[in-house]
């Protein structure tokens, strides 16, 4: 029997994907961004163990409810993918059950992602954490290189994605590299949409709880003004960003 590893789950509105969503938040992250809003999802250990039965049945429970807002299923963590037999079991039975599905990673484990699991995919979430190599690996830890090169393989597979760019002053405001996201996102062919992410320390108490220090705790989050500068700079690319 599959089982996994999960944090949570919630109900959420137009930011996990269309209309209402369950959103299953899978435990475990290899990233360590400096902004993670969630940082009790790092550690697999710390999630409750769950068959694939079990989630089905709990998402059956709000089936009606999400598909009436035109909604579905949204797979978030912590980094789905590095449950990627577990997430591609409940992929291929919410399929079944012609729900929506919706992938939220950082595709840094994008590999792990069978074409199979992605046939499941209705849409990906895909967070490019930056586009600058040296920033990407002091914000979060790891490397750029796989997440692109996941976002060139969805584009072929012609896998509908969504892009989320978490704005940090001082980290991910950059004009050129905002530019150079812009570009490569433009030149693919699936993306529909751009969400611009101001910083936030929602997380912060959670840090606090876990004794661990919440690196960005004195960084400013964005004003309106930088938002909509970065907006703007992906619709000049002729994105459509919110």
């Amino acid at each position: 029997m599959t089982t996994g590893r999960i944090h949570s789950w919630d109900l959420s509105t137009g930011v996990d994907g269309p209309g209402t969503r369950f959103v299953l938040f899978l435990q475990g992250c290899p990233l360590r961004c400096l902004y993670c809003a969630n940082p009790d999802t790092w550690r697999m250990r710390d999630g409750e163990e769950a068959t694939a039965d079990e989630v089905m049945a709990e998402i059956e429970k709000y089936r009606a409810f999400v598909t009436t807002a035109g909604g579905g299923v949204t797979f978030t963590g912590g980094e789905p993918l590095l449950q990627a037999a577990f997430l591609g079991e409940v992929l291929r039975r919410c399929k079944q059950a012609d729900l929506h599905t919706a992938l939220d990673t950082s595709g840094l484990l994008g590999a792990r992602a069978t074409d199979e699991l992605l046939a499941d995919t209705d849409l990906v979430l895909l967070d490019i954490k930056s586009f600058d190599i040296g920033t990407y690996r002091r914000l979060t830890g790891s490397e750029l290189a796989p997440t692109l090169g996941f976002a060139t393989r969805l584009d072929r597979l012609g896998v509908p994605v969504w892009i989320r760019y978490v704005l940090v002053p001082g980290w991910t405001d950059d004009p050129e590299a905002v530019d150079g996201l812009a570009g490569f996102v433009a030149g693919l062919g699936n993306v529909d949409r751009v969400d611009v992410l101001p910083f936030h320390k929602l997380g912060a108490h959670k840090y606090d709880a876990l004794g661990i220090p919440f690196p960005l705790r004195d960084t400013p989050v964005p004003d309106h003004g930088l938002t909509e500068r970065v907006r703007e700079q992906f619709r000049e690319h002729g994105l459509r960003a919110l």
